[in-house]
């Protein structure tokens, strides 16, 4: 699966909403709610990984910590350092980026206040040139960016009253809230028309679905089971 995928996270009160999205077709493929820790970030980057069996997609993400780490235990080699000299122990193996994993970083500096001075771009594992370059061909921009989910993050926002910036419908349960992002989730990948793509759905988009499908058709899939 060649297509970017952008991640991200969303401040919650005290705890946050990470964000996976395949870009091409606005498919949101993980919402999921959680601290700001190198286990969420990993159980974020698997659930990308899941499907894209056909290889590491091109990964933009924001200056997360975690996230280096993280795609290193996916999508990482194992690789047997040399010694510099003959003698003395040899080097314990590390994680290392395949040839083919693109990852490019957007960092967003701020001030003391919180206003925003400026974007920094940059290659985490692979070139910026290269990254762009990558971008351009895929048709989603000129320059390393998370803009499409940035868009995503303002569509949920105004979506979940749980998630505005001044609400009295706070969530006090972390279990709900997660299946009200799922619930969020299903409905504008599979129902929700999408303006950017010619009245169709990210399903459809993604080749998923010949049609629009109706809220009715999603209670009753099967997938959907209970306990």
């Amino acid at each position: 699966m060649a297509a970017p995928v952008e991640t991200g996270r969303k401040k919650v009160g005290r705890t946050w909403v990470h964000i996976a999205l395949e870009v091409k077709s606005r498919f949101a493929l993980e919402m999921r709610v959680g601290p700001r820790t190198l286990g969420m970030a990993t159980a974020l980057v698997v659930a990308v990984a899941m499907v894209c069996p056909g290889g590491p997609p091109l990964f933009l993400i924001d200056d997360h910590r975690p996230y280096p780490a993280a795609l290193l235990q996916v999508f990482g080699e194992i690789k047997h350092r040399r010694r510099g000299h003959g003698r003395g122990r040899k080097c314990k193996p590390a994680l290392k980026p395949p040839p083919k994993l693109l990852v490019g970083v957007v960092q967003k500096v701020r001030d003391a206040k919180g206003h925003l001075q400026k974007v920094k771009r940059k290659g985490l594992f692979g070139t910026a040139r290269e990254i762009e370059a990558r971008i351009r061909k895929l048709g989603i921009g000129h320059l390393i960016n998370t803009s499409h989910l940035e868009r995503l993050n303002g569509t949920v926002r105004s979506r979940q009253s749980r998630l505005a910036r001044r609400t009295q419908q706070i969530s006090r349960r972390g279990d709900l809230l997660q299946a009200g992002l799922w619930i969020f989730r299903d409905i504008y990948n599979w129902i929700k028309v999408h303006g950017s793509l010619r009245g169709g759905t990210p399903a459809m988009a993604l080749g998923l679905t010949d049609h629009l499908w109706s809220l009715w058709e999603y209670v009753c899939y099967p997938v959907h089971v209970s306990d």
